[in-house]
């Protein structure tokens, strides 16, 4: 039986514009009909990819899965200056752990450098591409503007005068900047990027992986139709930016002699608040040593992200839920946590944990004795199980679960009132003990017998609970409290200096928290502090005994859906 072909109205669930698109070209009669759909991811590994990317693999490869395509994972390596095998490695990692997978379609852009250079020769042969002697600020002033054609000298050179000098560009004869290759389309064009760009420039640096070989290399919006050409890419999916690019990109797939046939279409990119997006920008942060790296938890990068506690499946349902279309628009930060602590609420251990903890004696309870109370995993999930905490007479609690004279509507510890201890017993306040400058330094209460598991014998109502850590088994913990990393809501503004926009209480460290023993191991995972938020041990810093934890998110959710 033949395979179905999906279009426009066959389409099932959330169907946004390329998908429309994609589902007329492989229709009967389509510019694709019979091929398979092919599309390609391709990152400059010049650095780590961030929450923006993310959207961008999203739609490459939930494409091609869509409707049982394939999908490449292409380096576009052909500016060698600022690549490294090191955010090659990372962007690979950052991939397979938001769950696509390339299979064997892994490529470079330097795989295709000789094919590239020969394409580049047809052109010149064809009187489509020139050497031009121009140096770039001499390229700016000519340019022309839109009453007013480009001009060079060097546009009606003798073909093979420029195939002798391009050939001299590849030996290494001349320095930087020296010569360009320039594509011969429309000086006049009020598309500016058709008005004869360079497609080659000259760069004397050492190549991640081809070395020396090469001295002069393509420029992207040469290299990147032929790239897509050569592994017989269907939709060439890309950022708005690129838009106006797109009578370029068609220009080169004309005129090269390949048989496959290309379509790029544009989606607009993710912008979101509180955020930078550029790499520039963000490796910036990095070697002025503003962010302890790449990955930290306060950047948008996948790594960092990741670091933080933030999931696949919140990133790739944001993703999702964001849409996709031409329109530029921001989005709230608050959305990518709603989705965080959507997934978390599902997912997450419940567990205790006192951040700033001061001493709870109660009184009346047998001293030596210790038991363990069975606690719910997740009350929402029983099938989760319940894990055994232990309890004895001292027991540790927040420091702000206890106020001397409290205001209104404060249900938590206070001189004659009762709470419930999470699990355990109620108890009730009967005062507290101060140093010398009238810091509370111990909470004194009595419990009821009767009340084992958090409910009296008698059925009086508790309006309080609190969460506790027994002291005796307790293990001490060092957790960060993360805020965003910017205070202006747009600090890539054209008013703004982004590095004056860091917000100087991103991070607050905390040191001498207690935690529940079992937390100890530094299990990887995501926890619910109770009361807290969600948090997850740091997979750097974090040591058996001596476990580093940093909040994922609050549990408060500030997102309002319009």
């Amino acid at each position: 039986m033949a395979e179905e072909v999906k279009t426009p109205d066959t389409l099932e669930g959330n169907v946004n514009f390329i998908h429309a698109f994609v589902a007329e070209d492989i229709a009967p009669g389509g510019r694709f009909e019979g091929l398979t759909v092919h599309t390609r991811f391709p990152p400059e590994p010049n650095g780590y990819l961030h929450i923006g990317h993310a959207k961008a693999i999203c739609i490459d490869f939930g494409t091609a899965e869509r409707f049982g395509g394939l999908c490449n994972l292409r380096m576009d390596d052909t500016n060698p200056t600022k690549e490294d095998v090191e955010y090659v490695d990372a962007i690979r990692e950052d991939i397979r752990w938001l769950g696509f997978d390339w299979g064997d379609r892994f490529y470079y852009a330097s795989d295709y450098f000789e094919q590239m250079y020969q394409f580049a020769i047809g052109l010149i042969r064809k009187g489509l591409a020139y050497v031009c002697e121009l140096s770039p600020e001499q390229m700016k002033e000519c340019r022309g503007d839109l009453t007013h054609p480009a001009v060079c000298p060097f546009r009606d050179r003798p073909v093979e005068e420029s195939l002798d000098l391009f050939a001299r560009m590849r030996a290494g004869e001349f320095p930087n900047g020296a010569m360009t290759l320039r594509a011969r389309i429309d000086p006049a064009s009020g598309n500016f990027n058709l008005r004869d760009p360079a497609i080659y420039r000259i760069n004397h640096t050492s190549h991640h992986r081809t070395g020396d070989a090469w001295c002069i290399y393509p420029m992207y919006d040469y290299a990147h139709p032929i790239e897509d050409a050569l592994e017989g890419i269907t939709h060439s999916l890309c950022s708005l930016e690129f838009e106006d690019h797109r009578p370029l990109y068609d220009w080169v797939i004309r005129n090269i002699d390949t048989v496959a046939k290309p379509r790029q279409i544009e989606f607009s990119r993710l912008d979101m608040n509180y955020t930078v997006m550029s790499k520039r920008k963000l490796r910036l942060l990095v070697e002025k040593g503003l962010v302890s790296g790449w990955d930290d938890p306060r950047m948008p990068t996948l790594c960092g992200l990741r670091r933080r506690g933030y999931t696949p499946a919140s990133i790739r349902n944001f993703c999702e839920r964001i849409g996709v279309s031409k329109a530029a628009s921001i989005v709230q930060r608050d959305f990518l946590e709603h989705c965080l602590r959507e997934d978390l609420n599902r997912t997450a251990r419940r567990v205790m944990a006192v951040l700033r903890p001061v001493k709870l004696t109660i009184a009346n309870y047998p001293e030596g004795k210790e038991e363990f109370f069975e606690v719910e995993n997740h009350p929402e999930y029983p099938e989760e199980g319940t894990r055994p905490v232990s309890f004895s007479r001292e027991v540790w609690i927040e420091a702000d679960d206890f106020m001397e004279e409290p205001p209104k509507k404060y249900y938590r510890l206070f001189p004659g009132n009762e709470v419930r201890l999470k699990g355990a017993y109620v108890v009730r306040c009967t005062g507290c003990k101060k140093d010398e400058s009238g810091r509370v330094t111990e909470v004194l209460a009595e419990y009821d017998p009767l009340s084992r598991g958090g409910n009296p014998a008698d059925g009086r109502k508790i309006k309080g609970t609190i969460h506790w850590v027994d002291i005796k088994t307790a293990v001490d913990a060092r957790i960060r409290l993360y805020d965003s990393l910017f205070t202006d809501m747009d600090p890539d503004g054209a008013d703004n200096n982004f590095l004056e926009c860091l917000n100087p209480n991103s991070l607050e460290v905390l040191d001498g928290c207690k935690v529940e023993q079992s937390l100890g191991a530094c299990a990887a995972g995501s926890y619910q502090f109770m009361r807290q938020g969600y948090f997850c041990p740091d997979g750097k810093d974090s040591r058996p005994g001596a476990p580093v934890f940093n909040r994922s998110v609050s549990l408060k959710d500030s997102f309002k859906p319009e």
